[in-house]
């Protein structure tokens, strides 16, 4: 069965505007279907556009997953290897990795991947998910590799469940600021957070 995606979300694939997707659909560039007066694009069209004329010759596949997610790092590196095949052929493809919380900046792997695009060594980057990728300020992150022409792609636009990475980032934070707000009571506000995620 076709999957259908939504103009922003197709941006987002891009790395542009929804109204340059809007663009793309009026010229032809790009089929979509109206439904009840929205544009849905079919999938197979994403998969045409990026597979098309060459345009992807080397690939990052970067995969993230937080220090209580080992074993699914494995998991997510296929998928995306799956994906990879299937939509932009037989290319060349480097794997980056990191067992961190998608929160921290000095990842080993994300460095790795700014240090390729910088070396114009690729010139794209496929990620599962948006938050693979970072937790926050994920368009920044694509405006910088834009900047060295590489293009970020979001795999999977499914949402996930990732409520304990969630509560995992939320006790980042709080070890973080903690000592600046509680000053002496830092130790019981820390304890109190870890025993809550145990909980949880």
């Amino acid at each position: 069965m076709e999957r259908y995606l939504t103009p922003s979300e197709v941006a987002e694939i891009f790395g542009m505007s929804r109204s340059g997707v809007i663009k793309w659909i009026r010229e032809g560039k790009i089929k979509a279907v109206e439904v009840n007066g929205r544009w849905r694009i079919p999938y197979s069209e994403i998969e045409r556009l990026l597979s098309g004329g060459g345009r992807v010759k080397q690939v990052a596949i970067y995969a993230r997953v937080s220090p209580t997610q080992k074993d699914y790092l494995e998991r997510q590196l296929d998928a995306l290897r799956e994906w990879v095949r299937k939509t932009l052929g037989e290319v060349s493809a480097i794997e980056v990795k990191d067992i961190s919380s998608g929160l921290k900046e000095d990842r080993e792997g994300l460095k790795k991947l700014i240090e390729l695009a910088k070396r114009r060594q690729i010139d794209t980057v496929v990620v599962a998910y948006k938050d693979r990728l970072t937790r926050f300020g994920f368009e920044y992150l694509v405006e910088l590799f834009k900047a060295y022409g590489v293009n970020v792609i979001v795999a999977f636009q499914d949402e996930k469940d990732y409520v304990q990475e969630l509560v995992e980032d939320f006790v980042e934070i709080v070890k973080s600021f903690a000592p600046r707000i509680y000053g002496q009571e830092y130790e019981k506000v820390i304890k109190c957070v870890e025993d809550v995620e145990k909980d949880g």
